[in-house]
């Protein structure tokens, strides 16, 4: 399934966006866990803020 995706994104409008993974650290637990999200190339920079 994951090859599919990958495929999917390699066509078209699928090369104008970027995986973006952030480490958000728990204010609860002190724990990191990690947030993933598809953003425009464009906003890639104001996602990292």
């Amino acid at each position: 399934m994951a090859k599919k995706t990958v495929a999917s994104l390699q066509k078209g409008e699928g090369r104008t966006y970027s995986k973006v993974i952030k480490m958000v650290k728990s204010p609860k637990t002190g724990a990191y866990t990690f947030k993933a999200e598809m953003v425009p190339n464009d906003a890639v920079k104001d996602a990292l803020k």
